[in-house]
């Protein structure tokens, strides 16, 4: 992002899909249904008419998942290199589009520059990932140990027809990644976006067809929650991929636990109120640096992103004063300028639970800083300024607030288990960060916190598939770990062969050595 010609033409990308019209529409066996469609507004500018789109019907729900059905024998049958080889022409598809991608994820998702273009690389890793995993673990029979006239073998297999439900904070990461791990595991889809971005969701089901997955194989129904529920509730629904909030994954949870027919597995990635530790021996200026980037990034719309910063009482007041400046210098704008470090909240919802949280924070809180808003520069989009107060306990946070508001604790040193024991109470167990310089405080933390990802002396975003896989436990997700080497085993189901070879003529007479002959 410092490179000159990279980013004039992002800025080109971004002033060329202004005079382009995106269309969403439900997509069934390759064909595009009409019906109504509405205006998809940029969150940055709600002036700004991204494109159109047409949701699906309660009654596209059964022919797209009846489609997906049929089409589920011949991919499955599929040989998994094929699949992989498919999924890695994706990838260069995507490659190839990236700059018109990221000017679509800064205008629908109102996402900035710098976070486009990594949303835009991870899909892209989640496809190469995925399609290595697939090449690894499902060519063949895997062999299995046995006695000695017998052979056995385990092989993965796909499941049938796979629902993926994505969010809009990560509009195509997380999107093709739900898509691209189920079709790796030889599963078919019916992928339904979030609500917000439908848009970017089309356009990465279009470059997943023409990369060649069949039209059968990937069907896309753009549409609110009732589509998903429909989804999932629906027989033919062999396993459901979720991103979301913690109360929707429960409800779906028990929907799949309440239908008749197999039971139905479900992955999903919750959300988290999600901490960073740092004691006195750590150094402000790195605590603040990491601290802004890993709340305020995204507009704090990142399931990692971090809510509670615990900062231990002998340098309280000179990280707060730091984090004071560096709050100041954030930029707050339109994210298709490039200057600008932190971008709208997704939408007029989003915005009045903010307010909302903050209104309550004033009434007993401390303020520590709250970032000015240039009237002029936010005031056609869904802009909150991120703020920073101080509370004695985060046991006042009954759920987590997703946006750029960041709760801060004093601790003293005497209280660390006690510190823990807050955290772990809270029952999510996603993300969390350490900064200190000593090891066995390092040590006594993690040994103490079950959590999916925690980092160490850093920002706690922007987890890299393959490298930190990434996913919670408790209130925070199922698992296993999306972009790590457990991921495609969920989408699978295991089948193993044994095969007496005396029987077609092996050698019986060291099968009957225990007998004595």
């Amino acid at each position: 992002m410092n490179d000159k010609p990279t980013l004039e033409d992002l800025r080109n990308s971004i002033e060329q899909s202004l005079r382009v019209s995106y269309t969403a529409a439900p997509l069934i066996a390759g064909r595009q249904r009409g019906g109504d469609s509405q205006v998809v507004h940029s969150p940055a500018d709600q002036r700004d008419g991204v494109g159109r789109v047409i949701e699906a019907s309660v009654a596209d729900v059964g022919e797209a998942l009846a489609v997906a059905q049929a089409a589920f024998p011949a991919w499955e049958g599929t040989p998994a290199s094929v699949r992989a080889s498919l999924l890695d022409r994706a990838a260069d598809l995507l490659q190839g589009r990236l700059p018109e991608l990221v000017a679509l994820i800064v205008r629908e998702g109102g996402r900035t520059q710098a976070d486009a273009v990594s949303e835009v690389r991870e899909a892209i890793d989640f496809c190469r990932y995925y399609a290595a995993q697939a090449r690894e673990k499902f060519s063949g029979p895997i062999p299995l140990p046995g006695p000695t006239g017998e052979q056995n073998s385990l092989s993965l297999h796909g499941r049938g027809v796979f629902v993926c439900i994505s969010p809009w904070n990560f509009p195509l990461a997380i999107f093709v990644g739900q898509i691209a791990a189920a079709l790796a595991a030889g599963n078919t889809v019916v992928a339904k976006p979030a609500e917000q971005t439908p848009l970017v969701a089309a356009l990465a089901v279009e470059l997943l067809h023409t990369a060649g997955i069949p039209a059968g194989a990937l069907n896309f129904l753009p549409g609110d929650g009732r589509i998903g529920a429909a989804l999932v509730a629906d027989r033919a629904c062999a396993g459901v991929a979720f991103t979301g909030s913690t109360e929707v994954a429960r409800l779906i949870a028990q929907t799949l636990a309440g239908k008749d027919g197999p039971l139905v597995p479900l992955i999903a990635e919750t959300g988290g109120q999600n901490t960073l530790i740092a004691d006195s021996s750590a150094l402000p200026e790195q605590i603040v640096r990491d601290v802004v980037a890993s709340a305020f990034n995204s507009a704090g719309q990142r399931c990692s992103a971090l809510r509670v910063l615990y900062i231990q009482a002998d340098i309280a007041d000179r990280v707060c004063e730091l984090l004071a400046g560096a709050m100041q210098e954030l930029c707050i704008g339109n994210p298709a300028d490039i200057a600008t470090d932190v971008g709208p909240v997704i939408d007029e919802a989003a915005r009045a639970l903010l307010v909302a949280h903050a209104r309550w924070l004033d009434s007993f809180a401390t303020p520590i800083f709250t970032c000015p808003l240039d009237e002029e520069a936010t005031r056609h989009g869904t802009f909150f300024a991120p703020r920073a107060y101080e509370i004695d306990s985060i046991a006042r946070l009954e759920r987590e607030v997703f946006g750029p508001i960041l709760h801060v604790v004093r601790w003293r040193a005497e209280d660390l288990d006690q510190v823990c024991a807050a955290i772990a109470n809270t029952g999510y167990g996603l993300t969390l960060g350490i900064h200190s310089r000593i090891d066995e405080t390092i040590k006594r933390i993690t040994d103490r916190l079950h959590v999916g990802n925690t980092y160490v002396n850093r920002n706690i975003i922007g987890a890299v598939v393959g490298v930190q896989p990434f996913g919670g436990e408790g209130l925070s997700g199922t698992g296993p770990k999306a972009g790590g080497p457990h991921y495609l085993y969920r989408f699978a189901s295991e089948r193993t062969l044994s095969v007496d070879t005396t029987a077609a003529g092996g050698n019986a007479g060291l099968m009957a050595l225990d007998e004595g002959e």
